[in-house]
Parts: C-alpha cells; sequence; structure tokens
C-alpha cells in the first residue's frame, strides 16, 4: 500500500533538509524514525512529521480498501526534497549599503509503501 505525504514552504534550505532525509531514504518505517528522533539537526523534526503523515496516510488507504496494514512492513520508498520560493531581503551595512539576505525554504515529499 503506496502512500505519499508533502510538506509545503518549510522554512529551511534544501541544502541542509537533504542532509537529514539522505539517512532515512530506502530504510524501514520504524529505523526511520528512531534516525530522526536522535538526529542533531532542525530539520529532522518537519521531515518526522511528514513521515508521520505518510504513515497515516497508509493506514487510511488500507482501511478504506478494507485491507490490514501492518506498519512494521512500510518502508521509505521515496524521500526528497526540492527548493521552495525564496524571500529576497535587505540588510544594512557600512557605507549606507545595502546586502540581499535570501531566506530559503523547501518542499519535503516522503512516499512510503509495503515491501514485496
Amino acid at each position: 500500500m503506496q502512500a505519499t505525504a508533502r510538506a509545503k514552504n518549510l522554512g529551511m534550505s534544501a541544502r541542509k533538509m537533504r542532509l537529514v532525509i539522505d539517512q532515512i531514504r530506502g530504510r524501514d518505517v520504524n529505523e526511520a524514525y528512531a534516525i530522526l528522533q536522535f538526529s542533531k539537526k532542525k530539520a529532522a523534526h518537519s521531515i518526522g512529521k511528514v513521515l508521520r503523515s505518510a504513515v497515516a496516510n497508509a493506514v487510511y488507504r488500507a482501511d478504506e480498501g478494507g485491507e490490514t496494514l501492518d506498519v512494521d512492513e512500510l518502508y521509505v520508498r521515496e524521500a526528497y526534497v526540492d527548493e521552495g520560493r525564496t524571500l529576497r531581503r535587505w540588510r544594512a551595512r557600512a557605507y549606507g549599503r545595502a546586502t540581499p539576505r535570501l531566506k530559503r525554504s523547501s518542499h519535503v515529499t516522503v512516499v512510503v509503501d509495503t515491501r514485496e
């Protein structure tokens, strides 16, 4: 039973999120939960929420279809991060100049599936 979850416009750069998402791709869901729980990265919290949502979507789809689904059989089939929009802000610098500050965001997608 395949299910997807997405989170858009998360306030962190895609480069930082990819460091965490690369660790859980292809792993069992319980193992991915453990990795995210003990990660020191701020991105692990947001990615954990998306993973929990994907698992909940899989359970819901199985219940709707009249099937039984064991959560322990799920694994992270796909997990990727795309760049979101960039907010352009300006910061005052010396001699009356201004330098840009780029506040980047990202979109996270997690797909879980059962092993066959």
